[in-house]
């Protein structure tokens, strides 16, 4: 497991559940390698696929996480990076399917900045049709090349909407994420007040319409992005997903070990 960037979930789910399933999980921090810095990353793609059978890397620059997998004889597990989070959406999708019971007319609406987050999502609505809403402040919308490669699959309405009342109409999931991430915290006074409309709070929640599940992929602001009754909510099911993120990425492992 490699950890450029580090998170306290995204290790102890892969940690937890590959000791659970039999395997040995090896934390390499950002003192221990400095990838791309230190160390060409075709030769730690290399080299560790000598090591070992499976790589998780959580890292910063998106390149290098697919450089990885380029040189790498075994499989590249992306933990993160600064354009998505692919292991956390599967785990997202799966609680939604889990407390819905199907994924029938589905309608996701996401509160906050255009992020990693919302790339994934939109990669997801290229494979699982679905309505999906990114309410934004004008300037932090999602990447425009993959809104456009969503919508240019056909089989999900991808909008982005900047008022976040009109944008969670009839949502059966409201879901959101820090306002500044991780490498942007230095623009967290300046961010609060960008999106200080865009809190999810009991009235935004209640403005659905509809019973609304309410997820955010941690850790969680509360009092910023999120109020505390929201996330204490018997509609919050952030801990069900939190949850559910180790018992997806060791379904992801158990797939990738049986057919490399």
């Amino acid at each position: 497991m490699i950890f450029a960037k580090p998170s306290a979930r995204t290790r102890v789910s892969f940690e937890t559940g590959f000791e659970w399933m039999g395997g040995h999980a090896l934390f390499l921090g950002p003192n221990d390698i400095g990838i791309g810095k230190r160390e060409a990353i075709k030769d730690i793609s290399r080299l560790f696929s000598r090591y070992n059978d499976l790589v998780m890397a959580r890292l910063f620059d998106h390149d290098h996480i697919t450089e990885l997998a380029e040189y790498a004889s075994v499989p590249i597990i992306n933990g993160l990076t600064d354009y998505n989070h692919p292991c956390q959406i599967m785990a997202d999708i799966f609680t939604v399917w889990e407390h819905r019971a199907d994924l029938e007319d589905l309608k996701v609406v996401y509160i906050g900045d255009g992020n990693n987050i919302v790339h994934s999502w939109l990669h997801l609505a290229m494979r699982f049709p679905m309505h999906f809403v990114c309410s934004c402040p004008e300037g932090y919308e999602p990447d425009p090349d993959t809104i456009q490669k969503a919508r240019d699959v056909g089989i999900s309405n991808v909008e982005v909407i900047y008022d976040p009342n009109l944008a969670v109409k009839d949502a059966d999931v409201v879901y959101t994420d820090v306002w500044a991430s991780m490498g942007k915290k230095d623009e967290t006074d300046m961010r609060e007040k960008i999106f200080k409309d865009y809190q999810v709070d009991e009235s935004l929640m209640e403005s659905s319409g509809k019973h609304t599940f309410f997820m955010h992929c941690l850790p969680a602001e509360r009092g910023r992005e999120v109020t505390d009754g929201v996330m204490e909510a018997d509609y919050s099911i952030v801990f069900d997903q939190a949850e559910n993120r180790m018992h997806v990425q060791n379904a992801i492992m158990v797939y990738l070990s049986e057919n490399k």
